[in-house]
């Protein structure tokens, strides 16, 4: 009896609460310039996952390469300031690779793998379907794909924590005008199913785990100073497979974070 005590108390003291963030930075060189660096250095968070960073790996300030403490990972797109994903991460993972293996979404740099052995992570830019019918096929075609991919490894028995900029809100209460919205990209039916497939699929919106009530954004559109009047969308996201639930902590939007014209997203979870 002693030693299954002994045993227990040891593996609580082996886990440990840890931050993972999600930011869709809308260009990393910007968000550079009005003090990102010195956000991360003040937040710490164990893992920042960030999208739309729309450089190459040369076009990334240095000083954003080799943070104290950090690894530094990116994906970028072939086209020139466009897409892109990028890790940044305390924790030392045992792999990190990029893409899906399909080379027509691959290109577009929009997926970083990383998996720390507890648990695999997904940082993901979803593609936006709003320019034209042809974008919006390309996003249901990389849902699919995606869909397929993590549902492998699911099989596998892996614990997976996908985050990023989904590029959809899921519920009407997901965004501030959810009937004007009805027919565009971003809160299609298609797109909104492909959420409940991925919740059926065994995946749990972190969010709503904590929160259920309307009103709470993570973009807002520049152009209408949407942000100055919080008529937002909830299209960033947190999920986790339910092997995972009993590690989830928290999770939170940090709506006060400026310099995007999306904010950050976290959970905390023990591992």
């Amino acid at each position: 009896m002693r030693e299954n005590i002994t045993l227990l108390l040891l593996r609580v003291e082996e886990m440990r609460r840890i931050r993972l963030l999600s930011w869709n930075v809308n260009g990393i060189r910007a968000i550079h310039r009005k003090g990102f660096l010195d956000w991360v250095n003040s937040t710490k968070p164990d893992v920042l996952c960030v999208q739309e960073t729309k450089a190459s790996e040369n076009q990334i300030p240095e000083d954003l390469k080799r943070i104290e403490d950090y690894g530094t990972f990116f994906a970028a797109a072939e086209k020139k300031g466009y897409s892109g994903v990028g890790l940044f991460t305390k924790l030392k993972p045992r792999h990190v690779e990029s893409g899906l293996g399909i080379r027509r979404f691959d290109v577009e740099g929009r997926v970083i793998i990383a998996d720390y052995r507890k648990f695999l992570l997904f940082n993901v830019y979803f593609p936006n379907g709003k320019i034209s019918k042809e974008r919006l096929r390309y996003k249901m075609a990389f849902y699919d794909e995606f869909l397929m991919y993590v549902d492998k490894m699911g099989r596998e028995g892996k614990r997976i924590i996908i985050c990023g900029d989904v590029n959809t809100a899921h519920k009407e209460i997901d965004l501030a005008r959810a009937k004007e919205n009805e027919k565009v990209s971003g809160f299609l039916p298609q797109e909104r199913a492909w959420i409940d497939r991925l919740i059926e699929h065994g995946f749990i919106d972190t969010f709503r785990v904590f929160n259920k009530e309307a009103g709470h954004y993570t973009w807002w559109d520049f152009k209408t100073r949407a942000r100055e009047r919080d008529v937002g969308w909830r299209i960033d996201y947190f999920f986790i497979t339910k092997n995972l639930r009993k590690n989830l902590k928290v999770a939170f939007i940090m709506k006060d974070i400026m310099g995007s014209d999306h904010c950050p997203v976290g959970i905390d979870i023990m591992v």
